[in-house]
């Protein structure tokens, strides 16, 4: 079968995911090898950022916020890659590995930038009055997420990456309409 080549290099937690999406792209993939994130594999793709993309790709779950945050702040010029959670789910198990090619290349295809340097004018506010955040917000939340790719977080985590991804708060309402 003939791989995809992907130009960026691909983080991912384990060996397990390594090894379903090398069956599938052609590119670096570095392991993580789960939360235990070594200084040395920060340092090699801080250096490797100078001249090649990187894309994180791990679980949706605490655990893979966690090792995606580690990343972001070592490499903050990383794209992120999201599964949904409930696409990302066999036998009791959630993961990267627990997916599937279409799922992935998905993820590959709707990257989220993680620039700190905001793209639209949207507030916090405006995410209030979205109902976005506050009471009862966590299933609006969760759809508005998955159709525009972003991955599971809280209200403030919403806010950078739509921020990051230039969405203006007419944008979000088409999104949340077309969810009716």
């Amino acid at each position: 079968m003939k791989k995809t080549p992907f130009p960026a290099i691909l983080v991912v937690e384990g060996a397990s995911d390594k090894a379903l999406i090398a069956s599938f792209l052609d590119c670096e993939i570095v392991t993580v090898n789960g939360s235990a994130v070594s200084r040395e594999t920060l340092e090699y793709l801080q250096e490797a950022a100078k001249t090649r993309p990187i894309v994180i790709l791990t679980d949706p779950d605490y655990p893979g916020k966690r090792i995606r945050d580690l990343i972001a702040n070592a490499v903050p010029s990383a794209k992120h890659a999201f599964i949904p959670k409930e696409k990302a789910i066999k036998h009791h198990k959630v993961g990267v590995a627990e997916s599937d090619k279409a799922t992935i290349m998905r993820a590959l295809e709707n990257l989220v930038p993680a620039s700190a340097i905001s793209k639209s004018d949207l507030t916090y506010a405006d995410l209030l009055e979205l109902r976005l955040v506050g009471p009862d917000s966590e299933a609006r939340r969760a759809e508005i997420e998955s159709r525009l790719h972003l991955g599971y977080g809280n209200g403030k985590t919403l806010l950078r990456r739509l921020k990051a991804c230039g969405y203006t708060k007419e944008r979000i309402k088409e999104a949340l309409d077309g969810s009716k």
